[in-house]
């Protein structure tokens, strides 16, 4: 998961778009269980996610509904007992901490790495909490939720303090940020913006809901050539000063800079595996 750069919800109750849908190229393809399945379907749903992870579960990841509705414990309870579980859930509408303890304690040892969703200013308070928690290894802003809850437009503007706020639980817990996706499907300019504007503020990826959106959000989110380049000389130069705070490229270098061009080399590893 630490590679996964953009990610992308296919609806639970359209098993016929999976194939397509990981066919696109995510670093994960998402099968969601939550929003974009109607209650009528849900157990649908849930029997043909569960169908493809036990078929191929390698770069999967299911959305499961909110722990603290039937939903979501019906899917606890189904998952407990299924044989082969996806890598990772996607763990909506979290609040507190002990709602990550329910989905580790239903699913015990088998359990998933865990992608909370922030989508609520209560569970925005607790983030840090929540990031936190051992089993955690990513978190995700839901935008569209939030959006509803303070009665605004899913824009950047009006998300932006609650944004910048989330950025900073997950970096005090060491754990990655994914931000919610872009709903607008026709407007490139404004998807490579907002993913501009999201990369620049510290998030390390972005949900997509169209395979379309993915190369723009694969390109925000990895290091350029040039940004690479840069890291590597400028550490190279770094390591022949004596790790001392040197002039390089006309500005001062010093470790709180060598830290970022450090995260820089490592995130285009992990990305590339060179």
């Amino acid at each position: 998961m630490t590679t996964a750069s953009c990610l992308l919800f296919v609806p639970g109750s359209r098993s016929d778009r999976f194939a397509k849908a990981k066919a696109g190229g995510a670093d994960l393809t998402v099968i969601d269980l939550e929003d974009a399945v109607a209650a009528e379907d849900k157990v649908s749903a849930r029997n043909d996610a569960l169908a493809q992870i036990a078929a191929d579960r390698a770069g999967w990841a299911i959305r499961i509904n909110a722990v603290t509705t039937a939903a979501g414990v019906r899917d606890l309870a189904i998952l407990s007992e299924h044989d082969t579980l996806p890598e990772t859930l996607l763990v909506p509408m979290v609040e507190a901490s002990a709602e990550i303890d329910v989905v580790v304690g239903a699913l015990g040892d088998a359990c998933p790495e865990l992608i909370p969703l922030i989508e609520t200013p209560k569970g925005l308070r607790h983030a840090l909490e929540i990031a936190k928690h051992e089993h955690v290894t990513a978190m995700m802003f839901g935008g569209g939720d939030f959006s509803g809850e303070l009665g605004v437009e899913l824009a950047w503007e009006p998300l932006l303090t609650a944004r910048q706020q989330f950025i900073l639980a997950c970096a005090e817990a060491g754990k990655p940020a994914i931000d919610v996706p872009f709903i607008k499907l026709d407007d490139e300019v404004g998807l490579a913006d907002e993913c501009a504007r999201a990369q620049a503020i510290g998030f390390v990826g972005k949900a997509a809901i169209h395979p379309r959106q993915l190369p723009a959000i694969k390109q925000a989110f990895a290091p350029s050539e040039a940004e690479v380049e840069e890291a590597r000389e400028a550490l190279a130069a770094y390591e022949a000063g004596g790790e001392r705070a040197i002039r390089f490229n006309g500005r001062m270098l010093e470790a709180p800079f060598i830290k970022k061009y450090r995260a820089i080399i490592a995130r285009h590893k992990e990305l590339t595996n060179a």
